[in-house]
């Protein structure tokens, strides 16, 4: 909602303004259709790669104080139209399974718009649950949807 990229760049300042968190690499922005929910118009979708001091916990709790700087109100509807979105995909080789907090993201595999972002910057990541790489991950989203 309102000005996508201006949201995502300031987004990324407040991000690169925080004495724990460094900014290592950021993908392009990738322009996608919208999972589902209501009828609304395109995201735009981008990743990054940050070295943090933050425990996960604390990284999220930073994430949803950006969210809410850039106007993001807490939504009932599944997937609502939304000013920004932070999600943390990954925090290292870890697996997290706590109340909020699901590391590494559980939807990853089946997101386009998460997977292409990714192996731009981290073709050669690999993902500590399915112990593939990123680009093998995009491969096989892609092949799935030939099908």
């Amino acid at each position: 909602m309102g000005n996508r990229r201006k949201n995502i760049r300031v987004a990324i300042e407040l991000l690169k303004k925080d004495k724990n968190i460094r900014l290592i690499k950021k993908s392009r922005i990738y322009e996608t259709e919208p999972l589902g929910g209501p009828l609304q118009g395109k995201y735009l979708n981008a990743v990054l790669k940050i070295d943090t001091g933050c425990l996960p916990r604390n990284l999220l709790g930073k994430f949803k104080a950006i969210e809410s700087a850039l106007g993001r109100q807490p939504i009932s509807i599944k997937w609502a139209p939304r000013p920004i979105d932070l999600d943390i995909l990954f925090y290292g080789r870890r697996v997290i399974k706590s109340g909020k907090l699901t590391i590494p993201h559980p939807e990853i595999k089946n997101r386009i718009f998460v997977l292409k972002p990714l192996t731009e910057i981290a073709p050669g990541f690999i993902h500590p649950v399915y112990k593939k790489t990123a680009k093998k991950l995009l491969k096989e989203y892609e092949a799935g949807q030939k099908d």
